[in-house]
């Protein structure tokens, strides 16, 4: 599979992205788009892979004629009166280079190698962006939920102190409601901190302020990821993660710079072929006076003897370099199966922990009613109806970060196993709503 998906990089390049004009930040995937356009990491690597791609018509560049044009003009003589004017086409057609037949290998490599580079920076981008959007969407619902929970909180404020004037109530319970109004107030600052910092984080990759982001919709549904098992997650990322597909390249193209520097011990065999001109006057002897033109054309080789032992040691270079490579790769691939795990470990339990929470919702709901109505009729104190809608808040604040990280959680294995796409992120998309619904 990994030999297959490397061949298929090495023949073609990857087909590039059409961005849709005039795209706003309103939900995942038109935040997407405008990354696309404006994020430097994204814009820096499409550039590396523009000028990866010019290797492998460098390494074919070796193995083509080199073609010349030179010459000489000189003056000599007493009063400078003697010129010789001599210049030269030359053709050179390597015949037998192996090692550039290695390099122009190796080059077509290096270009599988920049898409390669290219298609993880692709993925880490859809990551980014998910991670970022859904930040800004968590922030928001903590700063939402505070805000709610603060306006529960005055109207228990209020009718703490209206009782405690009729004599039904302690000071206790407007102290308690007085010093769980004020918690919120400096819980609200940070949360709009913390919304200000999210949403600088997401103008830094689309390179503009976001707009009013769409939301996940209420009690939205989340689904098992196909397949439903952690083991073909884990095999797939073993073959197929772009960080493994780099590693392999990297590994074939070490292998091929030992046979590049072992080629330093071969022979090498040109085709030369030149034509000459040459115009010499001012000579005293008038026979060496004159124009002329020589063509010429033959074999021109070399046997390499000794270099001071530098080719041995440039071939004990890489192949350390070669054992270099395959531990690299084989580091990639634990990684990229403990990414696989994690994140496939991160979904089934996000599931069930987003299905608990929703419970829980339920449940501290129905506490925070019954502790209000108890509170009417005097069967609780006040610091009870407070704790159920602090547990209430605490409920939904976990819940919505269990949908968000699972969410996540699902595009991390899929780039894990190398197959995160566009298209994921139109699934996730299809789960937003507009803000003001």
């Amino acid at each position: 599979m990994r030999n297959t998906l490397i061949a298929a990089l090495i023949a073609g390049p990857i087909t590039g992205i059409l961005l849709p004009a005039n795209a706003q930040a309103l939900d995942l995937v038109q935040t997407y788009y405008q990354a696309l356009a404006n994020d430097a990491v994204y814009t820096s690597a499409r550039y590396a892979l523009s000028a990866g791609r010019e290797a492998s018509i460098q390494g074919r560049a070796g193995l083509l004629p080199q073609i010349g044009l030179g010459g000489t003009y000189n003056r000599s003589g007493d009063n400078w009166n003697k010129t010789s004017n001599q210049y030269g086409l030359q053709l050179v057609q390597p015949l037998y280079r192996p090692a550039n037949w290695e390099q122009y290998a190796q080059a077509k490599l290096l270009v599988a190698g920049s898409e390669v580079a290219f298609s993880q920076v692709q993925q880490d981008l859809i990551l980014r962006v998910g991670q970022a959007y859904f930040d800004v969407l968590a922030a928001q619902d903590i700063l939402t939920f505070l805000k709610a929970q603060e306006s529960a909180i005055a109207e228990q404020l209020a009718s703490a102190k209206r009782n405690f004037e009729i004599g039904t109530a302690t000071i206790t319970d407007t102290n308690e409601a007085q010093a769980s109004f004020d918690l919120v107030l400096a819980q609200e600052i940070a949360a709009t901190n913390n919304l200000e910092v999210a949403r600088s984080t997401l103008q830094q990759i689309i390179g503009q302020a976001p707009a009013s982001l769409a939301i996940l919709r209420p009690s939205v549904k989340l689904t098992n990821p196909e397949p439903a098992q952690i083991g073909p997650w884990v095999s797939i990322a073993e073959e197929q993660n772009y960080n493994v597909l780099g590693q392999q390249i990297a590994l074939e193209t070490a292998k091929r710079q030992i046979k590049i520097n072992r080629a330093g011990h071969l022979p090498t065999v040109d085709l030369v072929a030149s034509r000459n001109f040459s115009h010499i006057s001012g000579n005293n002897n008038p026979i060496s006076n004159g124009a002329g033109a020589s063509n010429s054309i033959g074999v021109q080789w070399t046997i390499p003897l000794y270099s001071g032992g530098a080719v041995d040691s440039e071939v004990r270079q890489a192949i350390a370099l070669e054992d270099k490579a395959r531990s690299d790769l084989d580091n990639a691939r634990r990684t990229a199966a403990l990414n696989a795990r994690q994140a496939y470990l991160g979904v089934s339990n996000g599931l069930a922990q987003v299905k608990a929470l929703e419970a829980a919702e339920i449940s501290s709901q129905s506490s925070l009613d019954s502790n209000k109505l108890g509170y009417r009729v005097g069967v609780r104190i006040n610091i009870d109806v407070l704790n159920a809608e602090q547990q209430l808040f605490s409920t939904r604040r976990d819940l919505a970060k269990a949908r968000y990280d699972t969410l996540m959680n699902g595009l991390k294995l899929k780039a894990a196993a190398g197959a995160l796409k566009e298209n994921d992120l139109l699934q996730v998309n299809a789960l937003l709503i507009p803000a003001y619904y």
